[in-house]
C-alpha cells in the first residue's frame, strides 16, 4: 500500500547539482540535466566570460566551459572546444550520431527572452563545429 502525501504538502526535493567533467588540460565543465537546470546553469551560475555550448537544432543540455579569471575565448585551444562540444553532443539527442553540430558563443550573448520557458534561450556570436559525441577518457574514437 502507498501512502499519500496530504494535500498542498510538497515533497523535499533534494536540489541536485549539474554533471560536472574535468578536461584534459585542467577546465571544468558543467551540464545541465533537463530545463530548469540548464535555465540556472546559464542564467544563473555561470559568468560571462564562460563559453555555452548546445548541439545546433537537436535538443539536448546546455554546457557551460569554465574560464579563469582574465581567460578569453582566444585563449582556449581548438582541444578543449572540441572536448566541451563533444560533451554536449554526447548529452543530447544526436547522442548516437556520428558527427554531430555543436554551436559554442561565450555566456554573455546567451540571452533568455521575457516569457520564455525555463532553458529556451537565443544566442549570437556564436561558431559552430562537427563533433562525435564522448564523455571526457572514453574510447570512443
Amino acid at each position: 500500500m502507498r501512502y499519500r502525501s496530504k494535500p498542498g504538502h510538497k515533497r523535499n526535493k533534494q536540489k541536485q547539482a549539474p554533471l560536472e567533467y574535468r578536461l584534459s588540460d585542467g577546465h571544468h565543465v558543467f551540464v545541465g540535466r533537463n530545463n530548469k537546470e540548464n535555465d540556472q546553469l546559464t542564467t544563473k551560475t555561470a559568468s560571462r566570460t564562460d563559453i555555452w555550448f548546445h548541439t545546433k537544432e537537436i535538443p539536448g543540455s546546455h554546457v557551460i566551459l569554465v574560464t579563469e579569471s582574465g581567460e578569453s575565448i582566444q585563449d582556449i585551444t581548438a582541444e578543449t572546444i572540441y572536448e566541451a562540444a563533444s560533451i554536449a553532443a554526447y548529452h543530447s539527442k544526436g547522442k548516437d550520431s556520428d558527427n554531430v553540430p555543436v554551436d559554442y558563443t561565450l555566456v554573455k550573448y546567451v540571452k533568455k527572452p521575457s516569457g520564455a520557458k525555463p532553458g529556451m534561450v537565443i544566442f549570437t556570436h556564436n561558431s559552430t563545429v562537427y563533433v562525435t559525441p564522448k564523455l571526457p577518457g572514453s574510447a570512443k574514437d
